[in-house]
């Protein structure tokens, strides 16, 4: 019986427990739970996303009225309305789904150009300078004027070739993406060069591995983290960017409302009708914020230097 109660009975003073064991992401996640700024931004991210994507099927009001123009927010228009009488909350939710698209898609676009030629130039040392330099010529590049000047030239071009809306997506998905590579490309060669030195790579050429599977299974999954937060940050860049060329009138047609187009309609009804330029400014910063706020707790939850 003493021994039964001993055997069931609480664990001497000073023992320790073992902690089971975790994967890398779900430390990455218990940290990244733990900054509530960063959970915040992941709410807010997601609400919104839930919002453009759900929103314009559940408000559908998008009819014309004039004798509401330049009406304040209210119950029946909680935004307000626009100068032909528009429902701007439909509007906003409408524009979001093409300012997120957009965003995303350049990013995604951005990482894997930089990606890729960030590991060659780090991996075969007979390719770094000259990829490298081709990199320093694309940071010595003015980006906004360079923007005005591409979209001048191949707006219309690819309007007629693919539409007015997807023409235009194309353009400035494509000029995003590729004039926001190179941060992305001096990380993941910086990445490289330190891990193709390391023992694990060294014992997969003794083994005979080829340089594409060294690449592939043994040192860019090791990359992923700084370039998953460079990744985050890249999206709340790439919305002000298609905010900017919007609000500048070279961005989509004035029928598509994204966030941007809706500030530039916005210009002239500043002194009377404020609510229509303070809701999708609004919509834009806390987007990018929460993308912000998520980008800093990746950065923080990613860090192999942490303690849990």
């Amino acid at each position: 019986m003493a021994t039964a109660q001993v055997r069931l009975g609480a664990q001497p003073a000073g023992a320790e427990v073992a902690r089971p064991a975790r994967s890398l992401w779900a430390d990455a996640w218990i940290t990244f739970t733990r900054d509530r700024l960063a959970v915040a931004g992941l709410a807010v991210l997601v609400l919104l996303s839930v919002a453009v994507l759900v929103g314009p099927v559940l408000w559908k009001q998008t009819a014309i009225d004039f004798s509401r123009a330049l009406q304040g927010p209210s119950l029946d228009h909680p935004f307000g309305v626009d100068d032909l009488g528009r429902d701007l909350l439909a509007r906003v939710l409408e524009g979001g789904r093409v300012s997120i698209a957009v965003g995303i898609t350049a990013v995604l676009l951005a990482v894997a150009l930089g990606t890729a030629i960030g590991a060659v130039a780090g991996y075969y040392s007979w390719l770094d300078n000259p990829l490298m330099r081709i990199t320093d010529l694309f940071l010595s590049l003015p980006v906004l004027p360079l923007l005005l000047v591409l979209i001048y030239l191949f707006r219309e071009a690819l309007q007629l070739a693919l539409g007015a809306q997807l023409g235009v997506f194309i353009m400035i998905v494509g000029v995003i993406g590729i004039l926001n590579w190179m941060p992305v490309a001096r990380l993941v060669r910086a990445s490289f060069l330190s891990l193709k030195q390391r023992e694990f790579v060294e014992a997969a050429r003794c083994v005979g591995s080829p340089d594409g599977r060294i690449i592939f299974r043994h040192i860019l999954p090791n990359v992923l983290s700084p370039v998953l937060v460079a990744a985050t940050i890249g999206v709340g860049a790439a919305i002000i960017t298609e905010s900017t060329l919007s609000f500048l009138g070279l961005g989509f047609p004035s029928d598509t409302p994204t966030w941007g187009r809706l500030l530039f309609d916005a210009v002239n009804y500043l002194d009377i009708a404020p609510h229509w330029a303070i809701f999708p400014g609004l919509a834009i910063f806390l987007i990018v914020l929460s993308v912000n706020f998520i980008g800093d707790g990746l950065r923080d939850a990613l860090d192999p230097r942490r303690k849990i």
